[in-house]
């Protein structure tokens, strides 16, 4: 398994709040609601600096838009069918661990937090891909882009209660 990690975000709110949001996945829905704000769509292109076009962020929205929410699992369309992200384990204020459904590439991610004061956290994100060398060469930056990006969009989420 080939293991990607985000760099530690700080978020500016309570552990309880960020666990509470991250560990239900009804929550993450209201991505979907902000799609059409030009202001999300700027900080998008800003948090990916070079690695984003503008006419890419169409095509980010519109995925975005298809994508399924429940309680324990986001599902979307990709070419090769349809993919889930499913909550497997919670662990109270300190873990949020995923497998993907669906993929011909076996992976997990799991969501790592710590306190970092009253009113702050800290987060992290990994995830475990099983793949061979030469798709690791292909796509193995493009993934740790990946995972930098969710971490960077995740931290930024509306943790208020």
């Amino acid at each position: 398994m080939t293991e990607y990690k985000s760099e530690v975000k700080t978020i500016g709110a309570p552990l309880e709040n960020v666990y509470a949001k991250l560990s239900d996945l009804t929550n993450l829905g209201v991505i979907q609601s902000n799609l059409d704000n030009p202001e999300l769509q700027r900080r998008i292109l800003e948090q990916a600096g070079d690695k984003v076009k503008p006419e890419q962020v169409e095509s980010i929205v519109t995925k975005l838009r298809e994508l399924k929410f429940d309680a324990d699992s986001v599902t979307g369309n990709s070419p090769l069918g349809e993919i889930t992200l499913r909550i497997v384990e919670r662990e109270e204020g300190k873990t949020v661990k995923f497998a993907l459904e669906g993929s011909p590439i076996p992976a997990n991610m799991w969501i790592q937090l710590l306190p970092a004061g009253e009113q702050q956290c800290a987060m992290r994100l990994t995830v475990k891909a099983e793949l061979n060398f030469f798709v690791r060469q292909m796509v193995g930056s493009k993934l740790q882009q990946g995972v930098d990006g969710l971490a960077t969009m995740l931290a930024g989420l509306p943790y208020s209660a």
